[in-house]
Parts: structure tokens; sequence; C-alpha cells
């Protein structure tokens, strides 16, 4: 008996301790969440650097059908095109840019495999013939050589978004809590913002903070092939403890042209990093009522084995 009442007043005094402790601890704020995003972001882009991922993504461009009465709801919207890559992908952000470059290396198209493939990545960056703005700009041609659609794009890098949290641009941004702070459990209201449905790759199964943004100066993060601004606006799902971003929304706009990417990241359990493993586009233009829609997935992660010294200068 004795012995009893003597170990549940020890558990008492050290739930008691327990409380107090946690009282101590001042409550977590939004510019807390952003310093730690933004550190995270940091040594994400570090480790992110040389790792090759497989590809698989789809793009179709539709538009409305016409009414008839015999149309059901699933048949909605008429497709016009649609096309089907798989490629290797290698993401790189050149030094003193907050913007990531993406070469999209297709090795097949619509079930049909690409003859030229070869080891193009390894002959892209090892080149001493090329100047290295060269070399940016043909990548650059190469991640949109079998895109669809009217919209010239080079949006669709996956972790395009993050820019937003980097320490150097966040003051171009302003940023409020969703609804008030925490959240636990799925991402229920995912995409609606954009038009998109929520992505079924994405379960939140931890505390998560709702982090809107928006674009308050310029010269943009997102502009037109001419250089036209085009201001953004979107969400984070971000740990507020380790900063961790584990879903991004992001929506560029002007008169002319709507562009929305949400990108879902998990855990890859090779490389020991939250990974993007879906990227859900959608894209609209003016009054035209086609859509582009496209979803890429991602696996396969590896290291890119080819060691390259010069760094990358600034895309002007």
């Amino acid at each position: 008996m004795g012995i009893a009442m003597t170990s549940r007043a020890a558990a008492i005094t050290v739930l008691a301790g327990a409380t107090l402790l946690a009282a101590a601890q001042p409550p977590v704020t939004l510019p807390d969440v952003l310093a730690r995003a933004g550190a995270y972001v940091q040594a994400f882009e570090l480790d992110l650097s040389g790792i090759v991922a497989e590809e698989t993504y789809v793009q179709e461009v539709s538009r409305p059908r016409p009414l008839s009465p015999f149309a059901s709801p699933s048949s909605e919207r008429l497709r016009l095109q649609q096309r089907r890559l798989r490629s290797d992908l290698l993401l790189m952000r050149p030094e003193s840019s907050v913007n990531w470059v993406q070469f999209r290396d297709v090795f097949e198209v619509d079930g049909r495999p690409i003859r030229d493939r070869g080891d193009r990545l390894s002959a892209l960056f090892l080149s001493p013939t090329r100047s290295t703005l060269d070399r940016v700009s043909q990548i650059r041609r190469e991640s949109a050589r079998y895109n669809i659609g009217a919209v010239e794009r080079t949006l669709n890098v996956p972790v395009a978004p993050l820019a937003v949290l980097s320490p150097p641009t966040q003051p171009r941004f302003a940023f409020a809590v969703e609804d008030g702070g925490a959240k636990r459990g799925p991402a229920s209201g995912a995409g609606a913002d954009a038009g998109l449905p929520a992505s079924p790759n994405f379960k939140v199964l931890t505390e998560v903070w709702v982090v809107r943004f928006e674009e308050t100066r310029e010269p943009t993060l997102v502009r037109t092939p001419k250089g036209t601004s085009i201001p953004s606006h979107g969400r984070f799902w971000i740990e507020p403890i380790s900063g961790r971003v584990l879903m991004s929304e992001m929506i560029a706009q002007n008169h002319d042209v709507r562009a929305q990417i949400n990108v879902s990241y998990q855990s890859e359990p090779l490389l020991g990093l939250l990974m993007p493993i879906e990227m859900r586009e959608q894209y609209t233009m003016g009054n035209d009522v086609r859509i582009i829609e496209c979803t890429a997935t991602y696996g396969n992660f590896r290291q890119f084995q080819v060691q390259v010294d010069e760094k990358i200068s600034p895309i002007r």
C-alpha cells in the first residue's frame, strides 16, 4: 500500500513539473514559423542539389462540351489533346537566383521510347564548348520540348513555390495564418482556391500551420516571356516546430493568364528528405475556354553521378 502511494505521488510530481515546463514555453508565432521554414528551405536546397528523379508527367488540354441533354456529369469537358511523358528530372538553382531550373530528359512519349535518349545529362554539363548561359538556355528549351497547350511555361518545377519561403525572398510577400493557427489531419481544402482537386497523396498526421502568402513587390518572381510581372499568392502547409513544408499551393495570375501549381512532399527513405512526390498544374488564358491540366509524379530518386565544378551564373 505504501509503495503504491509513493509511486503515485512521484508520478503526480513529475506530471506537475512537466505541466509547468510546458506552460513556461512561449507560444509559437508566425515569425517563428517563417524563420524555421526559411532555414528548412535553405538546407533543403543544399540537400536537393545533384539529385535526379524519374518523372511521369501527364498533360491534358480540354474545353467544355456543347450543352446536351444526353451528356453525363463525367463528360462535362471534351479532351482535345493529351500527352504522357516519362523522364529523368534534374533540378538546380543558378548562383544568386531564387528560381530553380530543371532539365527534363524525356525518354518516353505516349509509351514510345525516344531513340536519342543517350546520356544527355552528362553531355549537357560536361561539354566544354558551350558557355554556362548557353547550357542553361538549352536546359529550358529541353524542359518545354514536349509541352502541349498554348501557354509557354517554365513554372512546372516541383520546388518552384519554395522560393517564396527563402529568407532573401520573404520580405517580398505578406504572410498570414489561415483559420487562426494549427491544424491536424488531412488537408481537406487543399486545392480549393485553384479549382484543383485535393491530392489523394497528401496526408497530414502531425500538427500543421496553413500559411497564406501574397506577393507585394515588383518585379515579381513569376513573369511572362517578355518580362511582365505576374503577381502570385497561395498557401503552404508547414510543421510549426521543424519548419518542414508538407504541401505548397502557388497561383500566379494577371488579366492574360492564370497558372496554379500544387505540390505534395513526402519522406524519401533512401535520401532522408521530404521530396516532391506529386505536382498538379492548371493553366487558363484570358477568355479562352480551354484548360491545360497536368499531373506529375516522382520516384526512383538517386544522386547525380557527374561532378560539376563550374557554378551556374544568374539568369538574366
